[in-house]
Parts: structure tokens; C-alpha cells; sequence
């Protein structure tokens, strides 16, 4: 199948079948999609929480209440929710655990490799600290890029998915003491198989017009 036959057919699911769950192979599929998403200068300024019980589940929909009470069966049915965190700080600890990461899977084969490997990432990294001041924003678009290859993959494996940012943020970072792990909830994605009473699955796409959006030179 070709890859526009794939991202033509998905769509956000709005209701998920709580009978239908992944089965082992795909929740795996999932966390190697989520571990090796591309992100600026490989900065991996991400954590991953992925509930599959529903003691986990219940967890994050705490954060559904009130004026997002709407989403809060899309995280109880789904067979499995995963929270796409983002670092609260991008400090020299975490760039130097990169770094020794890098020279451990034999990226960095010499002393000046590392050094320029280095020097290019902190010149980025310092760039958004300090001169643009906008180093959370910049993460979290790091943290976006990992939800479209959850999303583009959850489509290759047959998985019926849903991107939420309707969520009290400061709810899920007190639940889950992401603050005190220096992270900070961005967005959720709910992972599953539709249920026969999900609308938006007979709906057609709609898609502004290719000569809107595309210009060739």
C-alpha cells in the first residue's frame, strides 16, 4: 500500500471500542515509534507515560473533568493513552547524557566527532536559551515531531488513534509528579480500535485545496 493511500484513510477516531485492546506486539511497535522520533540536534527533550490498565487510564482522565469532561471517554476507552511530556529545561546534564549516549552507540568514533557534536548542539541549544529565550516552545515542537510518528505509525499497524490537547495540564502534572521529574504534560494521543459508534469515521476528509497549501518553484 502506498504511504498516501495510508494518510488519506486514517482519521482521528472520537469513540474507541474498551473491548478491543493491542495486543502486546503493537504496544511494543508503539514504544520503539515513540523512542526513536527524530527531534532538532537529536535533543530528545521528551518523556513518554503510556497507561494500558485502567487503574493507569483513570489516572490521566482525572485531568478530563469540567470543561474537558468531552474527552474523557476517548481516554477510558481507548486500550491504551500515552502522555507526551516535555522537559521544563534542557540543563548540561541532560546534553552531556546525550552525548555519552551518542559515543556509546558508536556514533561519535573520535575525540573531535564528539567535541563538534557537542559544540553544534549547544550552539542551538544555547541559542533558544538564551539569545531567543524560547527553549520550552522549541521543545515542545520537538515533542509534536514524536506525535506524528505515533500517528503516522499508529496508521501502518492497523491502530485507531486520537491526538488530545483538551486536558487540564496542571492536573495530570500534579497526578503524575511530572514537575518534581522536571517535565511538563503537552499532549495526549489515545490509542486503540474504533467503536460502530464513532462518527467521524463515515465522515469524509476534508483538506483545503493542494494549490492552497503547496507552492512549487
Amino acid at each position: 500500500m502506498m504511504l498516501s493511500e495510508l494518510v488519506t484513510r486514517r482519521y482521528t477516531s472520537k469513540a474507541f471500542d474498551s473491548s478491543r485492546k493491542l495486543s502486546p506486539a503493537q504496544v511494543e511497535e508503539i514504544k520503539t515509534l515513540l523512542r526513536y522520533s527524530p527531534s532538532s540536534t537529536n535533543s530528545q527533550p521528551w518523556h513518554f507515560v503510556l497507561a494500558g490498565t485502567e487503574e493507569g487510564k483513570a489516572r490521566i482522565a482525572k485531568a478530563t473533568s469540567g470543561r474537558y469532561e468531552f474527552n474523557a471517554a476517548k481516554v477510558l476507552n481507548a486500550s491504551h493513552v500515552v502522555v507526551f511530556c516535555t522537559r521544563a529545561s534542557i540543563d548540561d546534564d541532560h546534553l552531556q547524557r546525550l552525548l555519552n549516549q551518542e559515543e556509546q552507540d558508536g556514533r561519535l568514533p573520535t575525540a573531535e566527532a564528539k567535541q563538534n557534536q557537542h559544540a553544534g548542539r549547544s550552539h542551538f541549544v544555547n541559542m533558544h536559551r538564551y539569545e531567543l529565550k524560547d527553549a520550552q516552545h522549541w521543545m515542545e515542537k520537538q515533542v509534536y515531531l514524536a506525535l506524528g510518528t505515533a500517528l503516522l505509525g499508529a496508521s501502518v499497524l492497523g491502530i485507531d488513534a486520537c491526538p488530545i490537547e483538551g486536558f487540564d495540564a496542571a492536573i495530570l502534572n500534579e497526578e503524575l509528579g511530572l514537575r518534581q521529574q522536571g517535565y511538563t504534560a503537552s499532549v495526549l494521543l489515545a490509542l486503540g480500535h474504533h467503536a460502530e459508534s464513532d462518527f467521524n469515521k463515515h465522515l469524509p476528509k476534508s483538506r483545503l485545496p493542494q494549490s492552497d497549501v503547496i507552492s512549487e518553484i
